[in-house]
């Protein structure tokens, strides 16, 4: 237990160095190289393993992570086949439903900045909790609402609910995966992402056609109860500085419903002297990991900070103008569908299957190709890969892993985008655009776990915040884009449009090959200033310490 404590401190105060020895940068144990010559270090681990947790808990783990966040896309997608019968039921305008879309997709961007925080702070089941009790109350109001005002905020409340789930999802992949194996999990947690924009239209578009729009709401209240109910009873707390690499018990909120069970039982047992053992050691690996986290009101500021590292910020800029771009694609199909092929609510649905069978298919096999250029790199440069207690990155180019393979996706789709555009302005087969559709879902989401895997490699003490800032620039420049591509299509055509939204696109691409030749520096200047601050607050710590032990005296 006591390795195991060390672990955890060592990951909290930011991985610090001392001598010729260094910190795992996922938090899990100390390396001494053989040599200081990065193409050639083999490193030595000790400590404890990066997860305790067996690769079944892994699996159900992940299974009902993704449950979650299958639920946010979802209710934005499950939305789009709706648009027309809302407008029309509510006498209002088109650009007046589509501010719906962007207040979405604003509180898409900002709920995931407190929720983010919450998690890394308090740990992810409070987090989920709450954030699920917030998304039923919601969908609740909004079956039942019939003003487009109390329509509007509730649909921003929806979304601080539902958005939060998927920064906490590559949190808890963060949490119980190493860099090697990261990218399988990504991938699996961003295909339950992506199946919401898969079968949510389909649903959507069967509910309004034949119960009415509301009963979009109720579905989503039924689906949201089924995650809550079984995540509450089982679903064990995995916040590294909550239950450290999961062999510190948790306490208060973080059990769940059968964990406090057992203990409840424990403590009606008659061994008095076991109990009193196993409470003072269970206290004990509480307190310890409690110094190091300090509960507070969450803090959106402490997202921004990160979307200020030089590094973060070419990532997200260019990852938020590759979603604009994918974004504008699934708002605009429901009244380009309507308009060109004359279709109703069930049909502009399955309009949507074959993009969001792409966005899984690349979710899956995208996770797998990460892994393995992961290998791939680290077999380059004689990099000793630790699947037990996970790998130090310090001196591993993690960005040439990660964005090697980007460049075919981001080619791909970047065409496709362009040539769905002028499909639909020659009012081509619906063959056409539904083909574009899916390759603009296999190969732009490729980007995006791509990216999103990055983002949580280079923050993997807080991966929960890291992952929100991700979500707060891509959500406000993708809902700048939602609220005027309607103005676009209409002053410029549907093929100009889409070709100005690509040729962005394109002269955004070298964030990325500047993120290649310098962001690895940009890390390690960043990790040295982390360093520097941590080292400043022990000494306060250890100066207050002191005070108290001798006013005690």
């Amino acid at each position: 237990m006591v390795g195991t404590l060390e672990s955890r401190e060592v990951e909290n105060v930011g991985d610090s160095l001392t001598g010729s020895q260094a910190s795992d940068s996922d938090g899990s144990a100390s390396i001494t190289p053989s040599t200081t010559h990065s193409h050639e270090l083999t490193p030595v681990y000790t400590g404890p393993a990066y997860s305790v947790f067996t690769p079944k808990q892994k699996i159900y783990i992940i299974v009902l992570v993704t449950a979650a966040s299958f639920v946010s896309p979802t209710s934005s997608s499950i939305y789009f086949p709706a648009l027309i019968p809302i407008r029309q039921d509510l006498g209002v305008s088109t650009t007046s439903i589509n501010l719906t879309l962007t207040a979405y997709m604003l509180f898409q961007g900002l709920s995931p900045t407190i929720f983010g925080d919450l998690a890394d702070m308090a740990g992810r089941r409070p987090a989920y909790i709450l954030a699920f009790i917030v998304y039923l109350g919601a969908n609740i109001g909004l079956a039942l609402q019939d003003s487009y005002a109390v329509l509007f905020v509730l649909r921003c409340v929806q979304s601080m609910g539902s958005s939060g789930a998927i920064a906490l999802g590559y949190g808890v992949v963060a949490d119980i995966s190493t860099s090697s194996e990261r990218g399988k999990y990504m991938g699996i947690v961003g295909a339950g992402t992506m199946m919401g924009p898969a079968v949510g239209p389909v649903i959507g578009g069967i509910l309004s056609q034949f119960l009415g729009w509301r009963s979009i709401f109720w579905f989503l209240v039924i689906i949201s109860a089924l995650f809550l109910i079984p995540y509450t009873l089982t679903v064990p707390e995995t916040g590294r500085n909550v239950v450290g690499n999961g062999s510190v018990p948790p306490q208060g909120w973080n059990l769940t419903i059968l964990e406090w069970w057992k203990i409840h039982r424990e403590a009606r047992s008659e061994n008095g002297l076991s109990r009193t053992v196993t409470a003072e050691g269970r206290q004990l690996a509480q307190a310890e990991l409690a110094r190091h986290r300090k509960l507070r009101f969450p803090n959106p500021l402490k997202t921004l900070r990160i979307v200020m590292e030089k590094d973060m910020l070419v990532v997200l800029a260019f990852n938020s103008l590759i979603y604009t771009a994918f974004y504008d694609v699934i708002s605009s199909l429901p009244q380009l569908f309507q308009e060109i092929y004359q279709f109703n609510d069930l049909q502009i649905g399955l309009c949507f299957l074959p993009y969001g069978c792409g966005c899984a298919v690349s979710s899956y096999v995208n996770g797998r190709i990460l892994d393995y250029n992961y290998k791939r790199v680290a077999r380059q440069i004689n990099f000793t890969i630790d699947r037990k207690h996970g790998d130090d990155l310090r001196h591993f180019p993690i960005e040439r892993a990660r964005l090697e393979i980007i460049w075919p996706f981001i080619a791909l789709g970047i065409a496709c985008v362009l040539c769905y555009g002028w499909v639909l302005h020659q009012h081509a087969n619906l063959a056409w655009p539904l083909i574009l559709t899916f390759f603009i879902g296999l190969f732009l989401n490729g980007a995006f776990n791509i990216l999103s895997t990055l983002v949580v490699d280079l923050y993997p003490q807080s991966p929960s915040t890291a992952t929100a800032a991700n979500n707060l620039v891509r959500c406000f420049i993708g809902a700048a884009g939602t609220g005027i591509i309607n103005s676009m299509l209409q002053s410029m055509g549907t093929g100009w449009c889409f070709t100005l939204i690509s040729g962005i696109c394109v002269l955004a691409t070298p964030l990325l090959w500047i993120e290649l030749k310098w962001g690895m520096g940009w890390r390690e200047d960043r990790r040295c200033r982390e360093e520097i601050a941590e080292e400043r607050k022990r000494r306060e710590h250890a100066v207050e310490d002191a005070v108290v032990t001798e006013n005690e005296k």
